[in-house]
């Protein structure tokens, strides 16, 4: 088998049938070896005219925004940082074969280690644990367990729980006991439904959704949020927060993370929760798949989105095609020289209209547009995206909104405000403000990549005068100019590049040209960033040209069978599963990579310089058929 690479942002089924299809390197050579894994065709589509509507949408959308994904070199991605070759592997056969440690601000690797309740609330007079109440009373089912945990938390006044009523009266007695000491906020009464007598179980008079204060420990009054460790499979962050916030039925709002983890990985991260009791979060585990939380303590903070240094990544490399000595140089490359700094292609998506459009249209004020690329069809072939073909087709926005399905939050919010003839500006607001950042940003992060790869290519390793430094081992956080007088003191790595905004300044020799031309070319001022809506004005930032790892070690290690993981979750662990058995003697030879880096840098970048191997999905779906 060769060089395989599975797109980390793509869902698919760990054990799914992979399409092969030939691969050609972005440096323009065929590699024989490489081989790239798809998971579905693509469409072409032709130019279309969108037709005007009742709430005045008429955008014409060129061809080339609708027929595939961005390429590597669509997004800017171009040039490497070191010359030595490439060597195959398979990256991501299985989602877990990739592992994402989120690391705090402190400089710890974030860990699921502990599924318990804290200490301190076991002095506190707590409810009866679950293993006990099924116990001593059959009639309180898990089930039934779970379903009073989803009232008490639900606000909903006219929703009851029956639970069978026994015929002995002190059993009765029991389970209202019970009941009223595990959920506070409920009262019970027995009731007679058709000759069969139930205990009913209901909202207190004045609970509101989701309250906790009835039993937030008397202990912990000074901290109003509980941290907590969430583990996640093949699950984005945003998704796995709301089925929790869906089980619990609180609002997704009362939780805070400091950024978003792979979405095919294993991956861990901290969490906080506002006034959510830990017992109620534990009491998930037993019905999550591949999730679980853990690690609780109580703080007074809550998280924010950066609050975070880096992420840890542990990275299986499968079937790999050369010798240990020559995957030892390439690594040794990677660790001492690092690799460009460039924002990955899941910055961009993975769907035909890529983010950065809907950014660059956001930046014009062009709203119509905006909502029209939002709501654009993505992969035709797919029946989940009925509804965006019914928009394609009839920019309706009630028999649209009709065929979106429930799990669509973002465009259901869109489409609903339509309804409500809302203007396409006030529509957008409806949109969660971190998601209509990361459209704009998407933009920014697209002109920074173009301004990299033109200056490596023009000006190579060197620093020259005029360029902006900000040295690694610096607190400061405005660059400086690079002069004739302090050119000796700067390396590659001090160098960094601004993304346009208002409140930044550019280097001072052909690059900030570079970014005038770019920038005019998609019609934008690079002097005149600010716009009258306060969330598309951006002040702008610096980012390090190339980043070079605080970790890079790696192992090899033989196999036989790619079904059985090498290395263990922290949900392994913490259910004691035996390590893999190593063997000198297996047939396939892979290479376990753990990788340490900033945050906001990206390990398939990393991948992409070791390995040499173009990371998009829609160089993917271009390919010549396997021969």
């Amino acid at each position: 088998m060769d060089n395989i690479l599975q797109d980390s942002t793509r869902d698919v089924e760990e054990d799914s049938e992979p399409i092969c299809k030939k691969a050609k390197l972005s440096n323009g050579k065929t590699n024989a070896d490489a081989v790239i894994q798809l998971e579905s065709n693509s469409e072409e589509a032709s130019k279309e005219s969108i037709r005007s509507n009742d709430i005045g949408i008429s955008v014409e959308v060129p061809p080339a925004e609708k027929l595939l994904p961005l390429t590597e070199s669509q997004a800017g991605i171009t040039e490497y940082l070191s010359d030595h070759e490439g060597f195959s592997a398979i990256i991501k056969q299985r989602y877990s074969d990739f592992i994402v440690h989120e690391i705090d601000k402190e400089g710890n690797v974030v860990q699921l280690t502990d599924l318990a309740v804290p200490e301190d609330d076991q002095h506190e007079e707590t409810a009866p644990e679950t293993e006990k109440v099924t116990e001593s009373c059959p009639e309180i089912t898990e089930d039934i367990l779970m379903k009073l945990d989803q009232l008490a938390n639900s606000g909903d006044k006219k929703s009851t729980v029956d639970v069978v009523a026994p015929e002995d009266k002190e059993r009765r007695t029991q389970i209202h006991l019970i009941i009223k000491k595990r959920f506070p906020q409920l009262e019970t009464k027995t009731v007679d439904k058709d000759g069969q007598k139930f205990i009913q179980a209901l909202l207190r008079s004045g609970n509101s959704r989701g309250s906790n204060n009835e039993e937030w420990p008397k202990s912990k009054k000074a901290c109003q949020f509980v941290k907590f460790v969430l583990y996640k499979e093949n699950k984005d962050t945003m998704d796995a927060l709301g089925l929790i916030s869906k089980l619990l039925k609180v609002k997704e709002g009362l939780f805070q993370y400091a950024g978003t983890k792979d979405k095919r990985a294993k991956t861990t991260q901290e969490v906080t929760a506002n006034r959510i009791h830990p017992k109620k979060l534990a009491f998930l585990n037993k019905m999550l798949r591949n999730m679980a939380v853990g690690n609780f303590r109580y703080v007074k903070e809550p998280l924010k989105l950066g609050q975070l240094s880096g992420n840890e990544f542990t990275i299986v490399l499968r079937n790999v095609q050369a010798s240990p000595e020559k995957v030892d140089t390439v690594l040794a490359s990677l660790k001492s020289e690092g690799f460009i700094n460039y924002y990955g292609m899941q910055r961009f998506g993975t769907t035909s209209v890529p983010t950065h459009k809907v950014g660059s249209a956001l930046l014009h004020g062009d709203w119509e547009k905006a909502i029209d690329l939002i709501l654009m069809p993505r992969d035709a072939q797919l029946s989940k995206d009925e509804f965006q073909k019914k928009w394609k087709e009839t920019h309706d926005p009630k028999a649209t909104l009709e065929l979106t399905p429930r799990y669509c939050g973002l465009e259901r919010n869109l489409l609903s405000a339509l309804v409500k003839n809302m203007k396409p500006f006030n529509a957008l607001e409806k949109i969660a403000r971190n998601t209509r950042m990361l459209y704009v940003h998407s933009y920014q992060a697209y002109v920074w990549n173009q301004m990299v790869s033109k200056r490596m290519k023009e000006l190579g390793k060197k620093v020259v005068i005029g360029d902006l430094v900000l040295p690694r081992d610096s607190d400061q956080e405005i660059p400086i100019s690079v002069t004739q007088d302090n050119l000796a003191s700067f390396t590659l790595q001090d160098v960094v590049l601004p993304l346009p905004g208002y409140d930044i300044i550019y280097p001072n020799n052909d690059v900030k040209d570079w970014y005038k031309k770019t920038l005019e070319a998609d019609g934008l001022d690079m002097n005149n960033m600010k716009r009258p809506q306060k969330d598309y004005s951006l002040p702008g930032a610096y980012r390090h040209v190339v980043v070079q790892p605080s970790l890079v070690s790696w192992s090899h290690q033989p196999y036989d069978d790619y079904t059985l993981p090498l290395v263990l979750s922290d949900l392994d662990l913490v259910k004691e599963v035996e390590p893999p058995q190593n063997t000198s003697e297996g047939k396939l030879k892979s290479v376990i990579l753990t990788l340490r880096l900033p945050t906001s840098c990206y390990a398939t970048m990393a991948l992409r310089e070791a390995l040499r191997v173009d990371t998009s999905s829609a160089h993917q779906t271009t390919l010549n058929v396997l021969s």
